[in-house]
């Protein structure tokens, strides 16, 4: 039962929650059943068919629209009397300035990307507004408060780097699933169904491409008055069995490896087969395009079934079939979508047949669809947990409760005979260049490296501003906005294109820049360091950034955790696996340990401070962000790794 002062609190609280998700439709849920008056949605999603198994507030005549609107409605229907707002926006946009975080008591997170995180993040500094954080992932979640100069902020702890494979890998040498994964998505998919115009590292891995362009450019291509099953036949021939019986031409590459075996349509459905299943197909594709399904064609029910090389490459061809007999108006504006199952079928089967080439284990289309979208199967009672704790803690905040504020962590199983395991929050991290507003040091070759490099794979992806200004003392550098006339754009792209030591005025070693982002009122400096030469290998990116660290990536019971990526190879395509999860989420195992004070609360009773323990943390971070990226390591140049989204 709550007290006469915090139902006081609550009344009077003007909060603003980010996201309307799985986490976020629990969290309005209960902060509208607890008191809570005046309430502010932003979330720039709307419903899909996957959202309803977790997100209550939804139904299936809702799939299509806001969630921060519908969301609203549901609520309204039991608590007609208060206030809530919805915001079908990204809270990215400019209209969601520090001004407008400045009107909130408190802000509640329920995001599922790390790139929005951190932006929220900085504008509640900004502001001087508390945030509590909060993210799932199946059984486990956490819940984190984050005050101003009181406690860490969220960026004070580093974050996991994406787990990076060479190109190389993906298109000549895979032994993980995972790598046929990411080469039937990101490349042959893309070749045959996406942007013809985009550049792809398809072909050019597993053959010379001086002696092959003529047949490596016709085999995508179909031709005008060329039938579908023969098109097919030629696609999968040459991805599966021409190119592989290149790559064997190099001997170098399998002196320690094991040899793949080309595979041949021929070898595997006879043709009098194929055209059965061509005329089969042609029966079946009336109706929505949507529904469209090679395994419904072929009568396979089950996505749990693992398919034999044969059902595989009966898929494959299928599905390659229905994409032009149905889908032919979207051929050339296809990306990959985790929910379109026609696609999911072609890239599960493109991925199996390719890992029965080079002796992979075979997946079903439910494994090889979680690997394709990264999906982490939530549970709704998780989600449920962690927003009571966020409102629980958002009322400490709002009676600035301060010796009472708690990290929570949903365990899956029993630390202490404890589930659910409470953490003082810990203070700011004095080397945090947010909060803490710390120097960085950035190592780079300044004669080699353009602005670019530096706009894109540090200011952009490792500090996360999204409309960066570089200034050299008082000289501007780069600026975006859309307030720039069409000179200085001019100017600033081509500035872009300059070695940092050929910039007016240069940047050299010594040189001190300083990067700010106006919408996120963040500021730091960096000093730049050079340095002739980088190991490829261990310093793919060509730089160094110090001040901002982050430890490698996790693997997690075997299994790699995932982050969105993509290659600055000139030409390598980004291999983005969206994650659907309910937030990255950061796991704390809590020994017994020293609980680390807030700045200036020394005093608190209920703060254990000793000097012969330590509560640890290992962060297993689960990003809405990014999952692989290929590192082009055959031109040095190009040998760079991107971080972040």
């Amino acid at each position: 039962m709550a007290s006469e002062q915090q139902l006081s609190a609550i009344k009077g609280a003007k909060v603003l929650m980010v996201g309307a998700g799985g986490i976020g439709c629990e969290l309005l849920k209960t902060l509208a059943l607890s008191g809570f008056k005046d309430i502010h949605i932003i979330d720039m999603d709307t419903i899909e068919v996957s959202n309803l198994n977790r997100q209550f507030l939804f139904r299936q005549s809702h799939v299509g629209q806001s969630k921060a609107k519908v969301a609203r409605e549901a609520v309204l229907k039991f608590r007609p009397h208060i206030s809530i707002t919805p915001y079908h926006a990204n809270v990215k946009d400019p209209d969601f300035n520090v001004d407008f975080f400045k009107q909130f008591n408190v802000v509640l997170n329920g995001l599922d990307n790390l790139d929005a995180r951190r932006h929220v993040n900085r504008l509640c500094l900004a502001a001087g507004v508390p945030l509590v954080e909060s993210g799932t992932t199946g059984f486990l979640g956490q819940v984190t408060v984050h005050v101003k100069g009181r406690s860490e902020c969220y960026e004070c702890q580093p974050k996991p780097a994406p787990k990076t494979y060479p190109v190389c890998t993906i298109t000549s040498t895979p032994s993980k699933f995972v790598h046929c994964i990411v080469w039937a998505k990101d490349l042959l998919f893309v070749k045959l169904f996406g942007d013809k115009n985009q550049e792809n590292d398809l072909n050019v891995r597993s053959s010379d491409a001086s002696s092959s362009s003529q047949q490596v450019e016709d085999a995508f291509e179909r031709g005008k008055d060329e039938d579908i099953e023969q098109y097919g036949r030629r696609v999968y021939d040459h991805v599966f069995g021409y190119n592989i019986e290149l790559a064997l031409s190099n001997e170098e590459t399998w002196k320690n490896r094991n040899r793949p075996r080309p595979i041949y349509m021929k070898d595997v459905i006879p043709i009098e087969l194929i055209h059965r299943n061509g005329n089969q197909v042609k029966s079946s594709v009336d109706g929505d395009s949507s529904s469209v399904s090679a395994m419904s064609s072929l009568g396979l029910k089950n996505p749990q079934d693992l398919w034999s090389l044969k059902e595989n490459s009966t898929i494959f061809l299928e599905a390659l079939k229905l994409f032009f007999l149905k889908r032919e108006k979207e051929i050339g504006n296809l990306c990959f979508d985790k929910d379109d199952q026609l696609a999911v079928e072609f890239v599960t089967a493109a991925a199996n047949i390719r890992a029965s080439s080079f002796g992979i284990p075979l997946h079903s289309l439910f494994e090889a669809k979680g690997i394709a979208g990264n999906i982490v199967h939530a549970v709704a009672t998780t989600n449920a947990i962690i927003a009571g704790l966020i409102v629980i803690e958002a009322i400490k905040v709002l009676q600035n409760d301060i010796k009472n504020y708690r990290m929570t962590y949903c365990l899956e199983h029993p630390t202490r005979k404890m589930l659910l395991m409470p953490v003082e929050p810990f203070e700011p991290n004095k080397s945090c260049y947010v909060c803490s507003e710390t120097p960085l040091t950035l190592e780079i070759n300044t004669n080699r490296s353009k602005l670019r490099d530096l706009v894109d794979k540090i200011v952009k992806s490792k500090l996360g501003m999204s409309l960066p200004l570089i200034m050299h003392g008082s000289d501007l550098l780069y600026e975006v906005g859309d307030d720039l006339d069409k000179d200085e754009v001019a100017n600033y792209a081509a500035n872009l294109e300059k070695v940092l030591s050929g910039l007016p005025p240069p940047v050299m070693g010594g040189t001190i820049l300083t990067v700010e982002d106006l919408q996120q009122e963040l500021k730091c400096s960096i000093n730049i360091k050079h340095r002739e030469e980088f190991d490829e290998e261990k310093e793919p990116d060509g730089m160094i950034l110090s001040g901002w660290t982050q430890p490698p990536a996790v693997e997690k019971n075997g299994k790699t955790s995932i982050d969105n990526g993509e290659s600055t190879s000139s030409a390598s395509q980004a291999t983005s696996l969206e994650t659907e999860v309910d937030d990255d989420l950061q796991i704390i195992p809590v020994q017994t340990g020293k609980k680390r004070k807030f700045l200036d609360i020394a005093s608190s009773d209920n703060l254990s401070v000793t000097k012969e323990t330590k509560i640890k943390r290992k962060a297993e971070e689960i990003d809405g962000n990014k999952d692989f990226v290929m590192l082009d390591d055959e031109n040095s140049e190009n040998s760079k790794k991107k971080g972040e989204q």
